[in-house]
This record gives structure tokens, sequence and C-alpha cells, in this order.
């Protein structure tokens, strides 16, 4: 068996959160597949009324990024408060021994088999897996949801709503159930086509030899023959291609080993009309840094989602072109070919080299985080004799108004400082981000 199956294993997977559906009298789910796994919820729901408000959620588009490992759904539900439930659904993982089951049907089975090498998963599969004491599908009892929210409904109405979700996964992509079920596509397709490779040479095996053609008598008169004929002569195998081929072509060289440095862009002609040499400069010297980055080490090459990413990343990468109130040419010349002004690029370049991307979604993007760390870092805040601050979103910011914490997707807490300008504050990124809300503080104090 393949040791992902024999060990219950999967690399989780991530899914975005799905758009709302507009028309509530449309079907939830469009698939085998997926109609099924609402079958499986509906039949096990203790209270209907919950059914129907998670259904709701679900069409409204309240979950967000649903994550699908081995034994668990995981997403986050929006409800009627501003910060998120946790909810979650529980699965139990198949066995080896039942891994063994279901792929030996499977295997058994031609049409199982052609339909799942080919990406496929045939909802007859189901039935079969019933039959060999496996079930794949989600009985009475085998779903076991969870959620932070205060409601002990089964399911609440928020881990309801992850159900319904899922069945929209699965419309999509079968397979992912599964995934809930221990088994990652790759090493479920890898261990069916070595099964069916091993029983095609077992058949091969045991097919009963053909009989030697007989040989007619030696006349007497004749010299001795051989009592059966020599066998041909063998010959090496050529590709039809190869041998029809007009020209030889050798095979291309090793590649040349990455060089220790990246190298210098050639010097540009100023010409009349042509693109500005210093800025074509300054990117080719960007590309090549990427490149040998990506050859040296298997850096990403491209990481940047859109242009203005892209320029931040450049302006936070290259410190000779940021300042906060005096601004090169060049450095204006990128704010403007992304539609923003120097100060916006230049604040944003500070958040990009405070945290990267999510350096520059903490100053972007205020969202709401769940119960946890959040709401103790204001007691731990008290506790250390530092000021007490206020709330707004994932902000907390201290009585006078200059100093800020922002807690990121990552879980670290980001110090920001105000400047007032005409009676409007003006929050800059300041030191780099900590895990612990008192480090970030004092560090904040301190500088």
């Amino acid at each position: 068996m393949s040791p992902g199956l024999r060990s219950g294993g999967g690399r989780p997977r991530t899914f975005p959160p799905l758009p709302p559906r507009t028309d509530p009298h449309a079907p939830f789910a469009s698939s085998w597949w997926g109609n099924a796994w609402i079958a499986a919820l509906e039949d096990s729901a203790l209270d209907p009324a919950r059914l129907a408000r998670g259904r709701a959620y679900a069409r409204e588009g309240h979950v967000d990024t649903i994550t699908v490992e081995p034994g668990r759904i995981v997403a986050y539900v929006h409800g009627s408060r501003p910060r998120p439930y946790r909810a979650e659904l529980r699965m139990r993982t198949l066995t080896p021994d039942d891994w063994d089951r279901l792929l030996d049907a499977a295997t058994a089975d031609p049409a199982h088999l052609t339909a799942l090498l080919t990406r496929d998963m045939p909802h007859a599969l189901a039935a079969t897996a019933d039959h060999t004491g496996v079930p794949l599908l989600p009985g009475r009892g085998d779903l076991v949801p969870s959620c932070t929210c205060p409601d002990r409904g089964h399911p609440c109405k928020h881990a309801a709503a992850l159900t319904y979700q899922t069945a929209r996964i699965l419309d999509a992509d079968p397979f992912v159930l599964l995934l809930v079920r221990g088994g990652e596509e790759t090493h479920v397709l890898e261990e069916l086509a070595r099964r069916n490779a091993r029983a095609a040479a077992g058949e091969a095996e045991r097919a009963p030899a053909r009989p030697a053609p007989a040989t007619a008598p030696t006349p007497p008169s004749s010299p001795a023959l051989p009592s059966s004929p020599a066998p041909p002569p063998s010959f090496p195998s050529i590709p039809a291609r190869e041998a029809l081929a007009t020209d030889y072509r050798p095979p291309l060289p090793p590649p040349l080993p990455a060089p220790p440095y990246p190298g210098e862009p050639p010097l540009l002609p100023a010409l009349p009309g042509a693109p500005d040499a210093t800025a074509l400069e300054f990117l080719a010297t960007d590309a090549v840094a990427r490149a040998h980055a990506y050859l040296k080490w298997g850096a990403p090459a491209f990481v940047a989602p859109d242009p203005w990413h892209d320029a931040v990343r450049l302006a936070a990468s290259h410190p000779g072109l940021t300042g906060r109130r005096t601004f090169s040419r060049q450095f204006a010349a990128l704010a403007d070919s992304v539609g923003r002004t120097p100060t916006d690029l230049s604040r944003a370049a500070a958040a990009w080299r405070q945290g990267g991307e999510e350096g520059l979604a903490v100053l972007e993007s205020p969202w709401d985080p769940p119960a946890g760390p959040f709401d103790r870092a204001r007691g731990a805040l008290a506790a250390a004799d530092l000021p007490r601050m206020t709330i707004h979103h994932n902000h907390l910011t201290d009585p006078t108004g200059t100093l800020q914490l922002r807690y990121g997707h990552d879980g670290r807490w980001y110090p920001y400082r105000g400047e007032t300008h005409g009676g409007r504050t003006d929050w800059w990124p300041e030191g780099p981000p900590d895990e612990d809300p008192v480090g970030a503080c004092t560090g904040l104090l301190g500088s």
C-alpha cells in the first residue's frame, strides 16, 4: 500500500470563500456527490430549524475560507456578531484494512477503475464502498460538528452552513471526500495503478503456454536436422521517429550552474522618444536579482499578484527609492504608474518591509479577529503597566492617539505610530512585528 494511505495522511487543501447564491429556490448542490453529502447531513440532524438557518448563511456567503484535511473540515463562519465563529466537522478516517478492501473492490470493477484513473469519481463507488463495509459518505453519527458559538445544537447554524458549503466543494471535486477519509487523490490513484498493474502481471503468469508446432520427421537420406528451428536473431528496437529522422540532434548539455552573484544590466543610451533608460536599468536589475534567487535557492521569481503589490515590493526592496516626505523623481514615477501618491507608496513600502504580504494586508485591510489571543491582549498590556488601549476592528490604540498595535492574520502584532497633520492622524508602520503584544508595545515605546 502507498505510504500516504498506510499512514492515513494527506496534505490539507484550502478553498477560498464561495460566492453567495442569489436564487433562493435553486438547488444547493448540483452533483450526485454534493446532494448525497447534504442528504447525509439532513438525515442525522436533530433540529430542522437550525439547518434552515445554516442553509441561509451558506447561501448568503457567510462561510470564510474552508480547510479540508484528513478527518476534519474547518472554517470561520460570520454570524450575527462582529467576530466570526470557528466551525468544525469531524469524520472518522479509514484504516489501512479499510483502504485495502475499498481499493481491491475498485480494482476488481473495470468501470470503477477506468473512471478513477481518468480522475472521475463514479457515484456507484458509494454503493461499492457500502457493500465492502467501508462507507465513504457519513452515516448517522459519523459527522461530528463543533463550533465556538454558545449554541449547543447538533449541528448549530454555523456548522450547518459549513456542511452545506462543503457540498458545493464536492460538486467541483468529489475527491475531496477521499481526503476527509484520509486518502490524498494522488496517493489513491497511484495505489490503484499499482494494483491494476500487479493484477495484469498475475493474469499473464497464469495464462496457459502455447504448444510448440510439431516438426516433420527427418528423411533417412537427409542429414540430421535440429529438432526445433533456431530462434531468430534479436535486434535492438529503435523508435520510428529516430529511424526516419533526416537529421540528428545530439542531446542538450546539462544546464550551467548559477553564478555566485547576479549580473549587471547593460548601459542603455538615452534616446529621444525612448523609455527612460534609468527606469529600464532599474527594472532589469530587479528582474536579474529575482531570476538569480530562483536559480540559486528556488525562491519564487514572481510573487506579487497585481501591479500595485509589485510596485510596493519594488519600492520596499530598493531603500534608495523610498522616503516619507521627500521623494525622488523615479519614486514619484513608480507611484504614478499604479495610480497612487508617493506618500501612499512610501507607507505601503514601509509595511512591506515590516511584514511582506501580510504586513501590507495589515496596513490596508482591517478585519474582526475571532475570540482568543486578540481579546487577551488588553489584559496582558494592563498587567505590564502599559497604556490601556481602545479596540477598533483589529486595532488597539493608546489614549493619546499616537501609538497603535494591529493584529495580523498570522497571529503577530504590528506596531504603528501616528502623525497628526491638520487634525488628521496618519499611521505609519514602526518597527518589527511581535507575537507578544507586550513586546510589540514595549519596542514601540522604546523607539
